[in-house]
């Protein structure tokens, strides 16, 4: 009998994968020079340059100091950094934050893993770390989606009883990632983004030794207060309740406010990083949201 992570990649490729094929795969090159197999040339040597890579031939020829230049091989490691923490529970079941991320993250794996490329998982929450070391193929992808139903289990328990009163640090997230992915590779945070920590420090260390993109998950619930008169509000992260009206004007302004304060400081925080956001609603089509990441990050390069 199937397991649900085989039941849940068998649709996700026949719906998604299908449709994406050949979109991530076959043409990348990582837009930092290395020392890969592809040779391309040489260029005249520029001040900061590693010595190492000088063509002392076509040095002595032109009396000019000359670099051998070269691209990254093809095959990249690809880290998934996952975010489990309680605020990923919010959303309608069957199709929460939660519910998103592991249908990305089983298509991410897919998508990477045909090309030959190796891909590794960060499954984090405060106070818990799973790690999925790099692999390629299909059967590792299923290896990756059974520790994210071990860790959803764990996410549903935790929310029936009581929580422990963490927020998620997103910057101890990000540094666990620098720390995994010692060699260059290709960093994929896939989060709400919700929780504390100097994570714009953190994300700019991770930046200077990897390529990093953003898949920000989002859920109504994120971003509107319902009216519906007495309700109550819960923080995803803490556990703690207040009961509120939510009609009340003065209340929705503070909520929205508050909102737009997250997500300013986000779209910031990422632009001084220089990392591209992409933001995946609960109720889109996750074929029609890779395809605009994808053309998104095509039409970035340069």
């Amino acid at each position: 009998m199937a397991t649900a992570p085989e039941r849940l990649l068998l649709r996700l490729e026949w719906k998604v994968v299908r449709r994406l094929d050949g979109r991530l795969q076959g043409d990348h090159r990582t837009a930092h020079r290395g020392s890969g197999i592809d040779f391309t040339g040489v260029r005249p040597y520029s001040e900061g340059d590693d010595a190492r890579h000088i063509d002392w031939n076509v040095t002595a020829r032109l009396d000019e100091p000359h670099l051998r230049v070269f691209t990254e091989d093809r095959e990249l490691t690809v880290w998934l950094v996952l975010d489990r923490s309680a605020s990923m529970a919010a959303g309608r079941p069957g199709r929460g934050k939660h519910d998103v991320l592991a249908e990305l993250a089983l298509v991410l794996a897919r998508l990477f893993g045909r090309g030959g490329n190796r891909v590794g998982a960060l499954l984090f929450d405060t106070g818990m770390l799973r790690v999925v070391p790099p692999g390629t193929g299909r059967r590792h992808a299923l290896r990756i989606g059974a520790e994210l139903e071990r860790t959803a289990e764990r996410a549903t328990g935790r929310t029936a009883g009581a929580r422990g009163g963490a927020t998620t640090d997103l910057a101890e997230m990000l540094d666990a990632a620098g720390r995994l992915a010692r060699r260059r590779a290709l960093v994929v945070v896939l989060s709400d983004f919700i929780g504390e920590g100097d994570w714009e420090r953190a994300l700019q260390r991770l930046v200077r030794r990897h390529e990093v993109v953003a898949l920000r998950i989002v859920d109504i619930a994120d971003d509107v207060l319902p009216e519906a008169g007495l309700i109550v509000v819960e923080d995803a992260e803490t556990g703690e309740q207040l009961v509120v009206d939510s009609a009340d004007p003065l209340l929705r302004v503070r909520f929205r406010e508050a909102v737009d304060a997250r997500d300013a400081r986000l779209t910031t925080g990422m632009r001084r990083a220089g990392v591209p956001v992409h933001r995946i609603d609960t109720d889109r089509d996750l074929a029609e949201a890779l395809v605009e990441v994808v053309t998104r990050t095509r039409d970035r390069s340069p």
